[in-house]
């Protein structure tokens, strides 16, 4: 494939220190859990940069600390040690109340289960988030932004796997956030449907310049992003850009 074009850079980041340009800098995160013999190590002084509107991929087998990374860059967790900065400010020295008001006005989180209130419709479930959010999209937009504009009555139930996916996409967007987390958002789902979800994830990113950030086992979606972060034992071990991120009809599952 001709979209994988790439160069390595040292400390999972590039040189740049354009804070503007920046949706996250971490420093040194370490994260441990448990004490004495039984202390594990999640983390090893992670150290990275994200520029603003990338669509990242973090790459590595489990337990090489992928989701640990993105809870704490989502305020879902702290580091044992180090700093993180979303912007120009340090997310690491916020208290729960700035932390839960972060969570719920710049990001947005997919897992690979869809999460969806069986009783709601589509419609519904993304009702949900735009309820608490400042300035949000309406319902009927975010789920037509991921292409499920005809089926924005219908149940779960009656949606597939893969449409299911796409309005939990549809509701993690429909606040606007600066920053999309997806934690295996194709794992549960076949290549073809994969892709139709991955179609909506770089839609996202496109159109609304969120900074993207996704987890995955599937080493050939890595072709679509930015920039890839391969990571093992608790330390990012490669960081690669791809000069031509490709589309994901292209990808080679």
């Amino acid at each position: 494939m001709n979209h994988t074009k790439s160069r390595t850079l040292d400390n999972g980041g590039d040189n740049r220190d354009n804070r503007e340009n920046t949706a996250f800098r971490a420093e040194g995160l370490t994260k441990v859990y448990g004490v004495g013999e039984s202390r594990v190590y999640a983390l090893r002084g992670v150290s990275l940069t994200v520029p603003a509107g990338d669509m990242v991929v973090l790459l590595g087998p489990s337990g090489s600390g992928k989701s640990t990374l993105l809870n704490i860059l989502g305020g879902l967790d702290s580091p044992t040690e180090g700093k993180v900065f979303f912007g120009t400010r340090e997310l690491t020295a916020f208290d729960d109340r700035h932390l839960t008001l972060f969570r719920r006005e710049s990001v947005g989180f997919v897992f690979q289960f869809y999460n969806l209130i069986p009783s709601l419709t589509a419609r519904e479930n993304v009702a949900l988030v735009t309820e608490i959010a400042r300035q949000p999209m309406a319902p009927e937009e975010a789920l037509a932004l991921v292409g499920l504009e005809q089926r924005i009555d219908h149940f779960p139930a009656q949606l597939s796997g893969g449409e299911q996916q796409r309005v939990a996409i549809a509701r993690a967007i429909a606040k606007r956030p600066r920053v999309l987390f997806c934690d295996e958002p194709t794992g549960a789902l076949d290549s073809q449907t994969g892709i139709v979800v991955l179609q909506a994830i770089a839609r996202v990113n496109r159109e609304l310049n969120t900074t993207t950030m996704i987890i995955t086992h599937n080493a050939g979606i890595a072709a679509m992003a930015n920039r890839v972060l391969q990571m093992a034992d608790g330390e990012i071990q490669d960081t690669r850009i791809n000069a031509e991120p490709c589309d994901p009809t292209e990808l080679s599952w």
